[in-house]
């Protein structure tokens, strides 16, 4: 497992100049103006629902990435810590943000702990990637990090093929998937879709009071808390 994980790592490093490719629907992710505004209205979803809360003291955002949703954070967070193993993203979400308000830590996700507790724990596309086997160590480590009535949201990817590029993406059997990027370099990683009833599930029994929902097509999401 670690040499897959680490595996991941690597694809995430090398594929960083071109991951918002992938989420703003350009270039090999392009599939036209009717798909792209379906895309982007059903993003805009998840984007509201995350803006329309109180404004929070600290987030911490793990597998923070380019900064596509960092940029959302900081509109509702006095300060976010943004965690990435990838030193390759950390760089892109710090010159595309420029922002004091955003600390960064290179960390290993499975191995991190928090030293602290958060107002709100995020991460977008991130939960798909963390192997069953690990999920609730990483679930308890993320109650650990929240605050008593803190919040707890992420996005993640519906199963949808149209999501990818026709080439990116092949299915090895149980969680994992081989990657393509632009170059033609391959990569194993770990994908998970997961049923939003049954990731409810998990959830509660992970001590938070929370639902995971679906948009139309493309994403479900979740807003909970740690009871306090």
């Amino acid at each position: 497992m670690t040499d897959l994980l680490q595996h991941q790592i690597d694809y995430y490093s090398a594929r960083a100049p071109e991951y918002d490719q992938w989420f703003y629907r350009q270039g090999r992710y392009d599939r036209g103006a009717a798909f792209k505004r379906q895309w982007e209205s059903e993003a805009q979803i998840v984007r509201e629902q995350l803006l329309n809360a109180p404004r929070q003291k600290h987030i911490l955002e793990m597998a923070p990435g380019t900064g596509i949703w960092t940029e959302q954070l900081i509109k509702i967070g006095d300060q976010v810590t943004a965690l990435d193993a990838s030193p390759e993203m950390i760089a892109i979400n710090k010159a595309k943000l420029g922002s004091d308000r955003v600390s960064y830590i290179q960390a290993d996700l499975f191995t991190w702990r928090a030293q602290r507790q958060y107002d709100l724990v995020f991460f977008g596309f991130w939960l798909s990637h963390v192997p069953g086997e690990e999920l609730s160590t990483f679930l308890r480590a993320v109650y650990d990090a929240l605050a008593p009535g803190g919040r707890l949201f992420f996005v993640d990817s519906q199963e949808r093929e149209s999501s990818h590029t026709r080439r990116e993406t092949a299915d090895l059997g149980g969680e994992l998937q081989q990657r393509v990027l632009s170059d033609g370099r391959l990569y194993e990683i770990v994908k998970i879709y997961y049923d939003p009833a049954q990731l409810t599930a998990t959830l509660r029994e992970n001590g938070f009071e929370i639902e995971v929902l679906s948009t139309p097509n493309f994403f479900i999401y979740a807003d909970g808390v740690k009871p306090i």
